[in-house]
């Protein structure tokens, strides 16, 4: 299996809060600087999975915010 792959596979089972806050530490070091470019590359990979991740919980809670009130209300 590739690493890219493998990474895929593991950001699955990442939450939401999880990959926010990779997200954010990953963020906070690039712009701290210090890094080399291949250091840096392998960071803003990192950070575009991430950003995936949370794109895909955030559409996911919006997808069932939707259909709770696209649902009608129940009396009672």
């Amino acid at each position: 299996m590739a690493k890219t792959d493998e990474a895929a596979s593991g950001d699955a089972a990442l939450g939401y809060e999880q990959a926010r806050d990779e997200l954010i530490d990953v963020v906070r070091r690039l712009e701290a600087g210090g890094t080399t470019l291949e250091e840096s590359l392998a960071l803003w990979e990192r950070g575009e999975e991430l950003a995936k991740v949370c794109r895909r919980w955030l559409e996911g809670a919006r997808a069932r915010l939707d259909a709770a009130l696209a649902e009608p209300a129940e009396e009672g």
